[in-house]
C-alpha cells in the first residue's frame, strides 16, 4: 500500500537502520552539516597548530589522534580544528562526547546517535553505522577516549576499513594504537622562559601569559598585566608547564587574590599533592595540584557540595541538587548559594538549556572530586538519594508522554539520561530489585541504549534479569 509521507510513496523498510528524508517545506533551512557545540569563550593562540592539523588531515591520514596529559586542550584544539574544515566535507563534521559514558557497549550507539543513525531492531549498533557511513564524506570527532580505549579502538578500525570517505579526529590520553592511526602530542601553550624579564609588552606575545590575562580579565574587568604583577604571573605559568585548564583555574583566582598571592598559593600546594611517581605524566601532576589548590581555597561547606555533586553523570540541574546534596551539612536554602560560588570560582560550568540552567563539572574536575567524595564515606549515601531522585522524575516523566505536553518532558529525559543509566546502574550494583524495576517501567519509552547491554554478564545474577515486567516485556533480551 502506498505510502503518502515518503516521498516514493512507498514504505519505508522496516528494519533499514537508516535516516528517513522527508520533504522540506518550501525555503526551509537544509538540514546542518554538524553538531559541534558552540564555544562561550575565546580561544587564545595555536595559530601553527591548527595550520599543521589541518595539513595532517588534508594528506592521507584517516585516523587523526590528538594525545596528552588532562587538562592540556585536546577537546578545545579538536573543536577548533573541526569547525575550520566543516566545510571541507561533504557530509559534515558530527562531534561525538564519550566523556559521560562508562559501558563499551554504548560507544557505537553514542556514535550513531550522533551522525543520526536510527536503531534498528535485530541489528548491531557498529552494522548499522557502517552501512549508513560506508559512501559518506565525513569527519567524525570522538572526543575522550581513554576510558573506553578499547571500544573506540575496535570501533574506529572496522568504520575506517569499510567506510573509504570517512576521517576520524580522536582525542585521548593514550593513543588508540591501531593500524594507520597519526598521533600528535598536544603541546603547552607557549611559556618565556625562567629567566625572561621582557617587556609587559613581549611577555603577552607567549600564549600562556595571554590566555591568563584573558580570562583574568573575564572574572575582574580592572585586572591589567603591569612590570608589578607580570613576574608572578609569568612564575603561575610557568609552574602550571601552560597547561590551559590549569592556567584558566589560576586566573579565575584574580577576582579575589593578588597574582602574587596566586604565585604564593600554588607552590605550597605543589608541594602538598605532588607525586614522585616514575609513571605519571609531570602535566598530569600539575594539573592535579592545580585542582587541589583550588580545591583548598573552598570553603567547608563549598568543598562539600563539590565534592557531592560530582555523584552526577552528564550534568544536573539545580533542582536535582537540592534535591540530592542536602545532607548532614548543607541545607536546601544554601545550595543556590553555594553552587553560585563554585561557578565564579571556575570548579562547576553553567549554560542554559531549554530555558533553564544546567550544570557540569569539567572531566578531571569531576575525578577529583569523586576521588574526595569517595574519601568522605558519602559515597553510599549519595548514591541512593541520587538513584531515587531520578526515578521519581522518570515516573513524573512517563505519564506525560502521551500528553500535549510529550515535547518538553522527553526533552527533560533527554537531558538527563547519563543520570538515568547511572541510577539503573547504582540498582543493580546495590541489588535494590524495586528501584531497578520501577525505573526500567517508567523507561518503557526510552531507547534500550539506556539499558544495560544484554551480553552483559551480571544480568545472569542480577534480580532484573529473572522478574518479570508487565509493562516491558523484553526490556532485557
Amino acid at each position: 500500500m502506498p505510502d503518502p509521507t515518503h516521498p516514493s510513496g512507498k514504505a519505508p523498510p522496516e528494519d533499514s537502520g537508516q535516516l528517513i528524508d522527508f520533504p522540506r517545506e518550501h525555503g526551509s533551512r537544509p538540514p546542518p552539516k554538524n553538531n559541534l557545540p558552540l564555544q562561550l569563550t575565546s580561544f587564545v593562540g595555536r595559530e601553527r597548530e591548527i595550520a599543521e592539523l589541518r595539513g595532517v588531515l588534508a594528506d592521507s591520514t584517516r585516523l587523526l589522534t590528538l594525545t596528552g596529559a588532562g587538562g592540556s586542550g585536546k577537546t578545545r584544539l579538536a573543536l577548533v580544528l573541526a569547525t575550520e574544515i566543516v566545510d571541507c566535507f561533504e557530509d559534515g563534521v558530527w562531534w561525538v562526547e564519550l566523556a559521560p559514558l562508562s559501558e563499551p557497549d554504548l560507544v557505537p550507539q553514542a556514535v550513531a546517535s550522533a551522525v543520526g543513525v536510527r536503531e534498528a531492531p535485530g541489528r548491531p549498533a557498529n552494522e548499522v553505522l557502517r552501512a549508513h557511513l560506508e559512501t559518506n564524506d565525513l569527519l567524525l570527532v570522538l572526543d575522550s577516549c581513554e576510558h573506553l580505549i578499547d571500544a573506540c579502538a575496535a570501533l574506529a578500525d572496522a568504520l575506517l576499513r569499510t567506510c573509504p570517505g570517512l576521517k576520524i579526529l580522536a582525542t585521548s590520553r593514550e593513543p588508540l594504537g591501531i593500524a594507520g592511526e597519526t598521533i600528535w602530542l598536544v603541546p603547552p601553550l607557549s611559556l618565556p622562559e625562567v629567566w625572561d624579564l621582557s617587556p609587559v609588552e613581549r611577555l603577552v606575545r607567549y600564549e600562556a601569559i595571554s590566555l591568563f590575562v584573558e580570562r583574568a580579565k573575564a572574572v575582574a574587568p580592572t585586572f591589567e598585566l603591569t612590570q608589578h604583577n607580570a613576574p608572578y604571573v609569568a612564575r603561575v605559568c610557568q609552574r602550571l608547564d601552560g597547561i590551559p585548564l590549569a592556567i584558566e583555574l589560576a586566573a579565575a583566582r584574580t577576582r579575589v587574590l593578588s597574582a602574587a598571592q596566586i604565585s604564593s598559593r600554588l607552590d605550597e600546594s605543589l608541594r602538598l599533592l605532588g607525586t614522585k611517581s616514575r609513571k605519571a605524566d609531570s602535566r598530569q601532576q600539575t594539573l592535579r595540584a592545580t585542582i587541589g589548590w583550588s580545591h583548598g581555597l573552598l570553603s567547608g561547606q563549598e568543598q562539600t557540595l563539590f565534592r557531592r555533586l560530582s555523584v552526577f553523570s552528564g550534568g544536573f540541574t539545580l533542582e536535582a541538587v537540592e534535591a540530592v546534596c542536602d545532607e548532614d551539612g548543607i541545607e536546601q536554602e544554601d545550595v543556590l548559594d553555594l553552587l553560585s560560588r563554585l561557578v565564579d570560582k571556575s570548579l562547576v560550568l553553567v549554560a542554559e538549556q531549554d530555558d533553564e540552567a544546567r550544570y557540569r563539572l569539567l572531566e578531571t574536575v569531576g575525578q577529583y572530586g569523586r576521588e574526595k567524595l569517595d574519601e568522605s564515606g558519602e559515597e553510599p549515601s549519595l548514591r541512593r538519594r541520587h538513584a531515587y531522585f531520578f526515578l521519581k522524575l522518570a515516573e513524573r516523566v512517563e505519564p506525560k508522554i502521551n500528553s500535549k505536553d510529550r515535547g518538553p518532558w522527553l526533552g527533560r529525559s533527554d537531558a538527563e539520561h547519563d543520570n538515568l543509566r547511572a541510577a539503573l546502574a547504582w540498582s543493580r550494583e546495590e541489588v535494590d530489585s524495586e528501584v531497578g524495576l520501577r525505573l526500567a517501567g517508567a523507561l518503557q519509552y526510552r531507547p534500550t541504549s539506556l539499558l544495560p547491554h544484554p551480553q552483559d554478564p551480571t544480568l545472569r545474577t542480577s534480580p532484573l534479569s529473572i522478574t518479570p515486567i508487565p509493562m516491558a516485556p523484553g526490556i532485557f533480551t
